[in-house]
């Protein structure tokens, strides 16, 4: 179908924030059990009580879940209006390939080194790629 190429790096994105779910899971049952926190007898509360008790290598992955929660939904919005305009191939499929990049090197750097100015610059590229998607649809809707 014309222009579906753009889904591919969709789907790779949602798969991809299964796989920090699986790793912040991962990391963070072990440590709240070293910590002696027993998540049975919890009730209410949110994440950040539980920051205060686990390392900070724990709490990074649960950050990055939650970050691919946030401006990704403007990337999934934009990338289905493309796909349904017939305007998901070519440079938009390339530009969502490059926004996928470099949401998945932002991930590998916030759970692992976490060095916020490598980061932010890898925030600000996919932000500039996630901006031209949008102009590139704005364009072909209006």
């Amino acid at each position: 179908m014309i222009g579906m190429d753009i889904l591919q790096p969709v789907v790779v994105l949602l798969a991809w924030t299964m796989v920090m779910w699986l790793w912040m899971y991962a990391t963070r049952i072990p440590a709240m059990n070293k910590a002696g926190i027993d998540a049975k007898n919890l009730v209410g509360g949110e994440g950040a009580s539980l920051r205060a008790k686990l390392p900070d290598t724990v709490s990074w992955k649960a950050d990055n879940y939650n970050h691919l929660h946030e401006a990704p939904t403007l990337f999934y919005a934009v990338a289905i209006v493309l796909a349904i305009i017939g305007q998901g191939d070519g440079l938009n499929t390339m530009l969502a390939w490059a926004y996928v990049g470099l949401r998945v090197a932002h991930s590998l750097v916030q759970a692992t080194i976490n060095r916020v100015i490598i980061r932010f610059a890898l925030y600000a590229l996919s932000s500039l790629v996630l901006m031209a998607l949008i102009l590139h649809a704005a364009i072909a809707v209006f």
